[in-house]
């Protein structure tokens, strides 16, 4: 059986939105702003998370903007994300933009319940807010890694949204990536 692994780059006030800038928000670009040294400790990280993921799991635009900016890219990272096979909710979308992606309709939650019941191993989450807290409030999600950024930006979108009851999870791993916390949690079974 599959494990669902949410990971999120995340402000320390939980938002998750426009984190590199490029959406033109007006708090956005918290991302951009580590040490060069943080960066590359960070990339090591999430290289080899990609290397050990059987898939990734992404909603709609999510696909189009990791298509955008992942699709014309060399080297190791690029070619394991441009390769590794995705699966991409959306109730729109016929042709997922990024490529090895298949689409998943209709009902969302049967269908990942399916492919988790399917895949072998991990197929982490990146991105995908939306889905994210429709995956938690579903019980779907097995484990959530998160990389603090240092920084309250104080408005837009958060990771936490209402959810239908309480989750309770624990930390199962913590450490640094540079200078940037990362904590792993585990869900508690209810």
């Amino acid at each position: 059986m599959g494990r669902i692994v949410v990971s999120e780059q995340i402000s320390l006030d939980g938002v998750v939105d426009d984190p590199s800038g490029v959406e033109g928000t007006s708090r956005g670009g918290w991302f951009n702003e580590m040490s060069q040294a943080d960066r590359e400790t960070w990339t090591q990280h999430e290289f080899a998370e990609s290397v050990a993921a059987e898939a990734l799991l992404l909603g709609r635009r999510s696909d189009a903007w990791f298509a955008a900016r992942w699709r014309e890219r060399t080297g190791e990272w690029a070619d394991r994300l441009n390769t590794i096979p995705k699966y991409v909710v959306s109730s729109t979308l016929d042709e997922p933009q990024w490529g090895n992606a298949t689409v998943l309709s209709g009902d969302v939650v049967e269908q990942v319940a399916k492919l988790r019941t399917e895949a072998d191993g991990e197929i982490v989450v990146y991105a995908s807010a939306p889905l994210v807290r429709m995956l938690i409030d579903h019980e779907l999600v097995d484990e959530l890694r998160l990389t603090i950024h240092p920084f309250v930006v104080g408005a837009g979108p958060r990771l936490w949204g209402e959810t239908a009851d309480r989750k309770a999870f624990r930390l199962i791993d913590s450490r640094l990536l540079g200078s940037l916390p990362h904590l792993t949690f585990g869900v508690v079974a209810a």
